[in-house]
């Protein structure tokens, strides 16, 4: 049976949790991180790059030791290193290292001095007043934590959500083998993985087929199925070894579209399609729309959305944020795909963290038709990355230039990945600056200042005329590390004041900009650029998900940057212009 990518890349991040918690060496803990990110960006199974004899030893990050660890991963199952951790430090602290205002120092400080190993146990002690009678806390912290206990809820945290693409790895293959199964004309994930949110914690899938016997058969047969929860004639459910639910449903073609929608969500957008129906004297459910006893539509999405009167919203729309006012206007927006980005203005190289050199990004570039990228490698704060000094960075250029004089199908910007530091400087000075293309200016450490602090160092930072784009803005890692405290009305609003881009970082780790805050910088006329903050030349693929997030802000292809030909992009990079 074949280990997923997602659950090796799972098992590599958990070791560095644990490792963090007991202060093991940081190159150690981040060699452990960087694994985990190559092995589930991966477009390939590593599975069958291990039955083939492949060197994973060549893959990013990943050297003879780590190689020989997945080898041991995809052959057994389990890590031996990491079940020698796990006796010696409960997997429980591994949540509590994600909550606002907490990291694995402290945690371990909660654990060894007040025995807290759960959210129940925090939120009693944090109440309790005695968190903040710790060293190194204070009432501010405890004050933080039981902030963000009560808006995510003690009940949800460590409640895990596969992000998007640990999903896709197991939908992907799963609907194929169904689509293969006799007599299935039709299948459809619906839920929130159709609405592309950034994790999923279930998957609804829709069949059409002439036996539904058959199709329930061979669904609970599949390999990946660790239980089978119940199996019907017409809907049968299943827990994956991922511990994903999955439910599968034959549905007649007559309810089909209205089951889609039904099923598709989200639950605010269907409540409001079904009253809109109400007010016709219709009934909308999941099997058609009804006038009295008669069903008048369902076979499709357009008939149930004609009956009340809309056009078809797309699915990542469909949030009740105001999309059905806009389909009812005719102003729904033209989203943007795939197809509009002509390149990534977010690269990383071997000159600091990445895996390949300036040359072969460019290359890889061209095979996916873009017109540009923009070498971003990170600045000298960031040690532990290689960052570049003003020296390095200069010879940077110097290889840029001869690169495009050699390469004539792509143009490659000169940047950086510019650290923001806590006073709201930048890492490297103008001198060098004035030199670029475009600069990227990041948060990568100080991430617990207050949000007036962090807000006013951002702002700080966005003065500087050589700022082209914010990176990453909020600074998450999603099912890892909240946001900082930030306030992204003001940043935004001094974007489009200052002629800043803010960026949607389409790493699935982190998807950040945020849906809605993508819909609030549109509003305010704010800029976007969709970069993939790529390590190696196969996580330029990730360029999809930044898409799907645009899409779910209701980002159009005017409002990226990167969508426009090279010399439209050079007049937005030009903050002088603005």
């Amino acid at each position: 049976m074949p280990v997923h990518n997602s659950e090796i890349a799972d098992i590599f991040n958990e070791t560095a949790d644990l490792l963090e918690i007991e202060e093991a060496n940081e190159f150690r803990v981040r060699a452990y991180r960087t694994a985990a990110r190559t092995v589930s960006s991966l477009p390939q199974s590593i599975s069958d790059m291990v039955k083939q004899g492949e060197d994973l030893s060549e893959l990013p990050g990943i050297g003879k030791d780590l190689a020989g660890k997945i080898s041991n991963i995809v052959e057994t199952g389990s890590l031996p290193q990491l079940e020698e951790l796990r006796k010696e430090v409960p997997r429980e602290l591994i949540e509590l290292t994600r909550l606002a205002g907490l990291g694995p120092k402290r945690v371990k400080v909660l654990y060894q001095d007040l025995g807290i190993s759960s959210v129940d146990q925090l939120k009693e002690a944090a109440e309790s007043n005695k968190i903040g009678r710790l060293s190194g806390f204070g009432s501010k912290t405890e004050k933080k934590i039981l902030e963000t206990i009560e808006r995510r809820g003690a009940e949800v945290i460590g409640k895990k959500r596969l992000k998007l693409p640990a999903a896709e790895e197991v939908a992907v293959p799963l609907i194929d083998y169904l689509r293969h199964v006799k007599g299935v004309k039709t299948v459809d994930v619906a839920g929130s993985y159709r609405r592309k949110l950034e994790t999923v914690g279930d998957l609804d899938i829709l069949a059409i087929c002439e036996k539904s016997s058959e199709a329930m058969d061979r669904f609970v047969e599949h390999e990946d199925v660790d239980v089978v929860v119940s199996k019907g004639t017409t809907r049968s459910t299943v827990i994956l070894r991922s511990g994903l639910h999955v439910d599968l449903r034959v549905i007649p073609q007559a309810s089909y579209g209205a089951a889609l929608h039904y099923f598709t969500g989200s639950k605010p957008h269907n409540i409001a399609i079904r009253k809109m129906g109400v007010k016709k004297g219709l009934k909308i459910n999941e099997y058609g729309v009804f006038k009295g006893k008669k069903q008048i539509a369902g076979r499709t999405e357009e008939e149930v959305y004609k009956q009340v009167g809309l056009p078809y919203i797309e699915p990542e729309l469909r949030e009740n944020r105001g999309e059905i006012e806009a389909a009812q206007e005719n102003q729904l927006p033209s989203l943007i795909t795939l197809d509009n980005i002509k390149g990534d203005l977010h690269l990383h190289t071997n000159a600091t963290e990445g895996h390949d050199s300036l040359e072969d990004m460019a290359k890889a570039a061209i095979k996916k038709g873009y017109q540009y990228i923009a070498i971003t490698d990170h600045s000298k704060h960031l040690a532990m990355a290689n960052g570049l000094d003003e020296k390095r960075l200069a010879q940077q250029i110097k290889e840029i230039d001869e690169l495009n004089k050699k390469m004539k199908n792509i143009l490659v910007l000169k940047g950086i990945e510019l650290d923001i530091l806590e006073d709201g400087s930048l890492d490297l000075s103008d001198d060098i600056l004035k030199e670029l293309d475009l600069v990227v200016g990041s948060v990568h450490h100080k991430f617990n200042l207050s949000q007036e602090e962090q807000t006013e160092r951002v702002l700080r930072a966005m003065d500087n005329l050589y700022f082209t784009i914010l990176g990453h803005p909020t600074g998450r890692l999603i099912n890892e590390r909240e946001p900082y405290d930030i306030d992204i009305e003001r940043i935004a609003k001094a974007a489009n004041e200052k002629g800043v881009i803010l960026e949607l970082n389409a790493q699935p780790d982190r998807l950040d900009l945020l849906d809605i805050h993508c819909k609030m910088a549109k509003d305010m006329g704010v800029m976007i650029a969709i970069s993939t903050d790529a390590h190696s030349i196969a996580n330029l693929e990730f360029m999809k998900y930044g898409v799907n997030q645009a899409r779910r802000g209701w980002i159009e292809a005017h409002n990226v940057v990167n969508t426009r030909d090279r010399d439209n992009l050079k007049k937005l990079l030009a903050r002088e212009s603005v």
